[in-house]
């Protein structure tokens, strides 16, 4: 049975049987037989329920949905991936805010960073008060430096600038060996003191340079962002550092490429692929800053040991750990370590894994990968 729509000619049902109409005149109200209408309500009662069951069933059914945002930040590109139903109203505001946050902190290209102006500060045993991000930053910087011996120092920042790979114009050719040797005088982190909220220059001359580490970092704060948004299956990227946090849109783990370390290989050119799940990985390379010069080669990675590009043959060092700050600061290590050493760093630390991957004399890439690191081809 239908019953009429708001709008519709009435119509009895005598008329409706014998199909006459009587056009000019009002037709009389309509008496309805009481056991229809009954049959009606019993038919929408039962409906109801099946039909909220049904929506709900191709509800559950329908995989959630995912919603990509992107800008730039810290001379690189930002990506966020979040899936589910939570809305991203203003996801992207708060993201940029907080990269925003974490470059006037930590960025050695903004004139009025706060490591800039800690850099110029010259006054030695006086605190000078830093933000939470830059202590953050320090204290896992410290860490990573004891654990390598050195090999990872934020005070190589001299040494960066003399070799033409920070703010100041390239170079095409090396320095002069006895500036480096004058500038490894000022290296050295234990010329900084950690304090609760500040930090002390042991030597005026200190400065600092935690581009290595602070991606990693950044990472790790957009993950909190969208964390505190109530997403739990996500993915931040910043320049090629990653945290992925539950499960992609149709399940599993995220896979995330390693770049084919090759100066002449495509930017999106992929190596290696990572199941990845609640965890972070970082990858250092020496394949994209560098000049060449009378036929040695000459990389971004310094030994703030010597004052040198490496030369130990690691082209890429790609590391998995708990959040990205760790695994940022790492993955420079590791590259300046070299394969034994690095990959027995790596072996002694709980959560953390790494692959090496060395170019050898012939030009043949050979994988060094640690005991729990597992990774796959690219598709083809």
């Amino acid at each position: 049975m239908m019953l009429p729509r708001r709008g519709a000619t009435v119509v009895t049902s005598a008329e409706a049987a014998t199909g006459t109409l009587h056009p000019g005149r009002a037709s009389p109200v309509p008496r309805l037989d009481p056991r229809l209408v009954l049959q009606f309500l019993k038919a929408v009662a039962l409906a109801v329920p099946l039909l909220v069951a049904v929506g709900l069933l191709l509800s559950a059914c329908a995989p959630p949905l995912e919603t990509k945002l992107e800008g730039r930040t810290m001379g690189t590109t930002w990506h966020v991936t979040v899936v589910g139903r939570h809305s991203t109203a203003g996801l992207q505001e708060r993201v940029e805010r907080r990269l925003d946050q974490i470059n006037q902190s930590l960025s050695t290209y903004r004139d009025d960073s706060e490591i800039n102006r800690f850099s110029r500060f010259s006054r030695t045993g006086e605190e000078f008060p830093v933000s939470r991000d830059f202590l953050e930053v320090m204290r896992t910087a410290a860490r990573v430096h004891a654990l390598s011996g050195g090999a990872w120092d934020g005070t190589v920042r001299p040494l960066v600038d003399l070799w033409g790979f920070g703010p100041l114009p390239p170079r095409a050719e090396p320095p002069d060996p006895r500036k480096v040797e004058a500038l490894l005088r000022d290296v050295g982190f234990d010329r900084i003191e950690i304090r609760p909220a500040a930090l002390v220059k042991r030597v005026a001359s200190a400065t600092l340079d935690l581009s290595s580490i602070a991606k990693g970092y950044g990472v790790d704060q957009v993950a909190a962002v969208v964390r505190g948004e109530g997403f739990s299956d996500f993915l931040v990227e910043i320049g090629g550092e990653v945290y992925a946090s539950g499960s992609r849109r149709r399940g599993g783990p995220w896979r995330v490429g390693i770049n084919r370390p090759r100066a002449d290989a495509a930017t999106d050119a992929l190596y290696r692929v990572v199941a990845l799940r609640d965890g972070a990985l970082a990858t250092s390379g020496d394949y994209r800053q560098f000049f060449v010069r009378d036929g040695a080669r000459y990389s971004h990675i310094l030994d703030p040991r010597t004052g040198r590009p490496v030369t130990n043959g690691v082209v890429s060092v790609s590391v998995l750990a708990p959040d990205c700050t760790l695994a940022d600061g790492l993955a420079t290590a590791v590259m300046v370590m070299g394969v034994e050493d690095g990959l027995a760093l790596v072996e002694r630390l709980t959560g953390v894994e790494a692959l090496v991957v060395v170019e050898t004399k012939d030009g043949q890439l050979e994988d060094h990968p640690s005991s729990g690191f597992r990774s796959e081809p690219p598709p083809r």
